[in-house]
């Protein structure tokens, strides 16, 4: 098993758990939850959330995982770390959309997921292999690089 998120997740998404999951789980090591637990909670925001397309899951992930990150401080301030919060998602969201042209999983993969068909091309033209590895890895990427920014002003 990997230490480096990004690689971690990277394996999770190769035994078949969802963008989501392996980016969270990944992502998110030595905030709280065990892995099992992150990806039991991701588990629904595979496919742009349940296959409907929306917010690509590997990005979806990594919010989940900034989320965890600053639970601590939450409890704090609320609403100064709140603030804070939202201005690092949009930053990754921002990072996102610059790499990779657009945040939802429809765009991104070109495939309508919630329908039979467009589930069966994803799998049929390696949908997952071609587009999907690089939006977890960036994903995880992204999220461990701003944790770690914000652990070393701490």
């Amino acid at each position: 098993m990997s230490t480096n998120p990004s690689q971690r997740a990277l394996e999770l998404f190769s035994q078949n758990y969802n963008c989501a999951q392996s980016v969270y789980a990944a992502s998110a090591i030595g905030t709280g939850l065990s892995e099992t637990q992150r990806l039991a909670q991701a588990a629904p925001f595979g496919g742009g959330v349940a296959r409907q397309g929306e917010i690509c899951g590997a990005l979806t992930g990594a919010l989940m995982a900034l989320g965890e990150f600053h639970t601590e401080a939450l409890t704090a301030d609320r609403a100064a770390t709140q603030a804070l919060l939202y201005a690092r998602a949009q930053q990754l969201i921002e990072a996102f959309r610059k790499a990779h042209g657009a945040v939802t999983c429809r765009e991104l993969t070109g495939c309508s997921l919630s329908a039979e068909a467009g589930h069966r091309a994803f799998k049929e033209t390696g949908v997952r292999e071609k587009v999907c590895v690089k939006l977890v890895a960036f994903a995880a990427e992204q999220v461990t690089k701003q944790m770690a920014e914000v652990s070393s002003q701490k």
